[in-house]
């Protein structure tokens, strides 16, 4: 029974999925696509942080360089948004390469601060390669299509965001349990263990950091999708300090809490937008009170539910 149960689980969770665009409102529909596009963003960063153990802090690095990429290549080039989408996947795993080289040498704060400053560099160009980017003014993002499809609306892209979340997520389950996936694992919870077993801990770093690059710039495309016009502002300290409390709320070396964060920290907010400065003390509170508390986020959380009710079943 159990089993079948889990069989009809995604389906099920897809179905529910496609419902929310025939029975909410366009304020609301923004906020579930945003959901979406900051749980692609989740997955990413927890790759690195939660399921490799690297205190790197490039990712809003990463989500930049996705939706510059895709606004260049959209609005600069006139390429439709899938084959911008796959260049922003390409070229922002071919970054998170770069960014792993500085991981094979430092550690802990170290490769904090080196990752922090590379972000920082990166904002730094958006703003003074205006050649490219036009400088603090910021690229529009035209209206997309796909297969012959208008994504004009909020509704319509909704459906495209599902699609690639729901891509993200079974890709990343299907990699983390392969040979690959149980390698960064054991290169986090110890090296020299990992390499006397034949791992490679260096090439392990750098395919976690490429597969967190193109998650994240997926991120980042459908970002700029959702947005319609992105500036240098838009990936500055706070995107990346909401990128960690996404990681961290929702639970490290998690999928379901990559999504629970976005899911809390994204839709939640929007309760108390009309309090002049409560968004920002409840999620300072919030995230102060997971790190004493509850360590390991929604995740952890639901998972001891799932142990207790085991219990209560078996008993």
């Amino acid at each position: 029974m159990r089993v079948n149960a889990r069989r009809l689980l995604w389906p099920a969770v897809l179905i529910l999925a496609a419902l929310p665009p025939f029975f909410v409102n366009d304020y609301v529909q923004y906020i579930l696509n945003s959901v979406l596009v900051y749980a692609v963003v989740a997955v990413g960063f927890n790759i690195v942080l939660g399921y490799a153990g690297q205190l790197a802090f490039a990712n809003a690095a990463f989500f930049g360089v996705g939706a510059y990429t895709t606004a260049i290549c959209m609005g600069r080039w006139h390429w439709p948004f899938l084959l911008a989408l796959l260049a922003a996947a390409l070229v922002t795993a071919l970054v998170g390469l770069v960014v792993s080289l500085p991981a094979l040498r430092l550690r802990a704060y170290y490769l904090a601060i080196v990752t922090l400053a590379f972000g920082e560099l990166l904002r730094w160009g958006y703003i003074h390669a205006d050649w490219l980017t036009l400088g603090s003014s910021g690229l529009a993002v035209p209206a997309a299509s796909v297969f012959g499809l208008s994504l004009a609306s909020d509704r319509a892209r909704y459906w495209l965001f599902v699609c690639l979340t729901a891509l993200v997520l079974w890709g990343s389950a299907n990699l983390l349990r392969s040979r690959f996936g149980r390698a960064v694992v054991a290169v986090r919870e110890n090296e020299a263990a990992a390499a006397a077993m034949g791992i490679a801990p260096a090439l392990t770093k750098i395919g976690a950091f490429a597969w967190s690059g193109c998650i994240v710039g997926i991120g980042g495309a459908m970002f700029a999708l959702l947005l319609g016009r992105i500036n240098p502002e838009s990936f500055d300290l706070s995107q990346l300090l909401l990128h960690f409390g996404l990681v961290m709320i929702g639970g490290l070396g998690s999928l379901f809490g990559s999504v629970a964060g976005a899911v809390v920290l994204t839709a939640a907010p929007e309760l108390l937008r009309n309090v002049a400065g409560l968004e920002e003390i409840v999620f300072s509170l919030l995230l102060i009170g997971v790190l004493l508390f509850m360590p390991k986020g929604l995740a952890g959380l639901a998972a001891r539910a799932a142990v207790l009710r085991e219990r209560l079943y078996l008993g």
